[in-house]
């Protein structure tokens, strides 16, 4: 339950907000309104396919779901994909 026109009420939803700035929009810059949301779009592909959470033991919100299983990767073959305009680099199986 939140309180209106309380911010530790919205705790979650702080938290994502916090992450989304410091991690990604504290690096970039963006011309416009439709630039930012290309942008967001970019870092949410992100932020659940690719990036691991803690809470997640480990694992990404779309690997949880079923959505996304990655290939293990062997440390002798391996390559980097690249996300959000290359801000994010993870190796991969090659």
């Amino acid at each position: 339950m939140s309180i209106p026109y309380t911010p530790g009420s919205h705790r979650f939803v702080a938290r994502l907000i916090g992450t989304i700035r410091s991690e990604y929009l504290d690096r970039i810059f963006f011309w416009n309104a439709q630039d930012l949301e290309r942008k967001l779009g970019s870092f949410l592909q992100y932020y659940n396919r690719t990036r691991v959470h803690q809470s997640l033991d480990g694992s990404a919100p779309a690997e949880v779901s079923g959505q996304h299983q990655p290939l293990p990767a062997k440390l002798s073959h391996h390559s980097w994909i690249s996300d959000c305009n290359g801000l994010f680099q993870t190796p991969v199986a090659a």
